[in-house]
């Protein structure tokens, strides 16, 4: 799949749910209302759309959220998901979670092929977690990604940084992940949703905090990459990497290779556009496989240049209306 700037499209991001089990700042609102079940994709239907995708040269497939591990039986989706990794077209089928439901999961995520998780965690602190999640407890997060560790899974910490809220943690958590042979990745808060926060009060650009962790860390150019937007470093004294995603001080989408699929079947060509396509309708109208890739075809013929993401005082309302749990991550 080639969109219309010349850019191949490999990798799908799979929203399975838009429920979380935490309410994190930057992501939801606090009363958030959840969509009924009939507007959601079974776990068939969802398995239905990633073998479209595979079949049409897509080779990594992330699945999100919301929180992806609360929706009852997703496992089967990831089992069913891991047979295509290999000779069916796959090369790599990863996951964005919380962390809260790690330690029950994280052993069937490597038996079905998954071998390396992203975990949202923005702050080591205790009451820091609680403010930013609204409710959540760290333990069971930190339970999941040791739990994560153990079962062999490569384990990526994504943290969102905030002025102001988790500034002052970047070279703790650093030193933590080198501690115990985590990756870390830094991403600049995006407007995405109402969270009867202010994101212009938010907004840390991701260019200040690399030039204070340069005072402390050596941070050597690398060309990393794991198929993301991320700009990776090698930490040189952990060993270890760290990543920036930057979609407000630095525009990365000239090599966009993306498209995300929501759990009711929406298919965004673009993380910051609202330009979609409903392949719910389309599969529940009867379409044969053809006609599903026809539509998925037609859709990434209108992929876009770029997102138009600003944060500041003469935008202070989201460049999008949907949340980002609702988009998947």
């Amino acid at each position: 799949m080639i969109d219309p700037f010349g850019r191949a499209i490999t990798y799908l991001r799979v929203s399975v749910t838009d429920r979380c089990d935490l309410r994190c700042v930057y992501c939801m609102a606090e009363d958030m209302h959840f969509l009924p079940k009939k507007d959601v994709l079974s776990l068939e239907e969802l398995d239905r759309i990633c073998a479209a995708f595979i079949r049409m040269g897509t080779t990594k497939i992330r699945l999100t959220g919301g929180e992806p591990l609360v929706r009852r039986g997703v496992i089967s989706l990831f089992r069913s998901l891991g047979t295509r990794i290999g000779t069916g077209g796959l090369n790599e089928l990863t996951v964005t979670t919380n962390g809260t439901q790690l330690a029950k999961h994280a052993e069937a995520l490597v038996a079905a092929g998954v071998r390396r998780v992203n975990v949202s965690l923005d702050t080591l602190d205790p009451a820091r977690f609680t403010a930013i999640t609204r409710w959540g407890k760290i333990e069971p997060t930190l339970d999941g990604i040791f739990a994560a560790k153990a079962a062999g899974l490569a384990v990526k910490i994504n943290a969102v940084a905030m002025k102001g809220v988790n500034e002052g943690e970047f070279d703790t958590m650093l030193a933590w992940c080198g501690e115990h042979g985590f990756d870390l990745c830094l991403i600049e808060t995006m407007p995405m949703g109402e969270i009867s926060e202010d994101r212009t009060e938010q907004y840390l650009p991701l260019s200040i905090v690399r030039s204070r962790l340069r005072k402390h860390w050596t941070l050597e150019d690398t060309d990393y990459r794991t198929g993301g937007p991320a700009r990776y470093f090698n930490v040189a004294e952990t060993g270890r990497r760290i990543g920036f995603i930057t979609p407000m001080t630095h525009n990365f989408c000239e090599s966009c290779n993306r498209v995300r699929l929501t759990c009711t079947g929406t298919l965004f060509m673009c993380l910051g556009q609202d330009d979609d396509a409903d392949l719910r309708a389309v599969m529940r109208a009867g379409a044969s496989d053809a006609e599903l890739d026809d539509a998925i075809r037609e859709a990434i013929s209108r992929k876009p240049k770029g997102h138009d993401f600003v944060i500041d005082r003469r935008h202070d309302q989201p460049a999008v209306a949907r949340h980002m749990s609702v988009t998947g991550g």
